[in-house]
């Protein structure tokens, strides 16, 4: 699934494209994702794009009078392609813009089109989530304070988006490598000095992926088609039975909440 790098990839792509840029057509060749696609888009015709924001894994289109709210599910991309590009299976939402289109394909269609002309952090799928991990607000004092009281282990609480929004799996291995804690290690015993540890190495994480264009999970790709390379840095997820890039130690491999969990058992205490 598409993390939190790879949306803010998307986003930096999109933004400078379609900002300023002015809607000309939307087509909805298949309204059945995730949630159905709102009846009316057409509407958004003659509308200017005045900024692409990021919440989360959300995408939001500000049009002025509303935002569209795009999320890429499990497989899906945006794409801004030549306008009359012949659609493929999958491609089920165009916003058009003259000469060039942004496309939304989604193979497994749990991705999302949705509409909101109130404040686009009071809808419900925004208004629960956590502070953003790379905010000046996420620091040592904000995550100790949010993690008082877990007794979930440390990897689960950081997949919470309800206390900190869309590190993802992938990034929160890696962040936790980075900190040398383990991810077995309960939440709520975490010192002020891990957290001020993790909320960095976090941050540090995050944006080194956002540099290499994200990693490439299955079909992501960003809105130029290109593929993330951040996967060739891993230090231990997906790396069970590898050497430990740091000490040599063999990388292991357990489950937490259903989700595989990678560490170093040398590294990370």
């Amino acid at each position: 699934m598409p993390e939190l790098p790879e949306v803010e990839v998307t986003r930096r792509g999109l933004a400078p494209r379609i900002s300023g840029r002015t809607i000309s057509a939307v087509v909805v060749r298949e309204p059945r994702m995730r949630w159905p696609v709102p009846r009316g888009l057409q509407r958004l015709a003659g509308r200017t794009v005045r900024a692409v924001k990021r919440r989360g894994k959300y995408l939001l289109v500000d049009c002025g009078s509303g935002h569209l709210i795009l999320h890429l599910g499990m497989s899906g991309s945006l794409r801004v392609l030549p306008t009359g590009t012949p659609p493929l299976k999958h491609d089920h939402f165009d916003l058009v813009f003259g000469e060039r289109t942004l496309r939304l394909r989604d193979p497994r269609r749990f991705g999302a089109v949705l509409w909101t002309e109130a404040l686009p952090e009071l809808h419900p799928l925004l208004a629960h989530l956590g502070v953003e991990p790379l905010s000046r607000a996420f620091d040592a004092a904000r995550l100790h304070a949010l993690s008082r009281g877990a007794r979930v282990n440390v990897k689960q609480f950081l997949m919470d988006g309800r206390r900190v929004v869309g590190v993802g799996n992938i990034y929160a291995s890696e962040s936790l490598f980075r900190a040398r804690i383990s991810p077995r290690r309960r939440a709520g015993r975490l010192s002020l000095a891990d957290c001020a540890a993790l909320a960095r190495e976090i941050k540090l994480t995050l944006r080194e992926a956002i540099r290499a264009g994200g990693s490439t999970l299955r079909d992501f790709v960003g809105s130029d088609g290109a593929a993330g390379y951040f996967q060739q840095r891993y230090w231990v997820y997906d790396r069970a039975g590898q050497r430990c890039r740091r000490c040599g130690t063999e990388v292991r491999r357990i489950v937490q909440g259903q989700r595989a969990t990678y560490y170093c058992p040398r590294c990370q205490k």
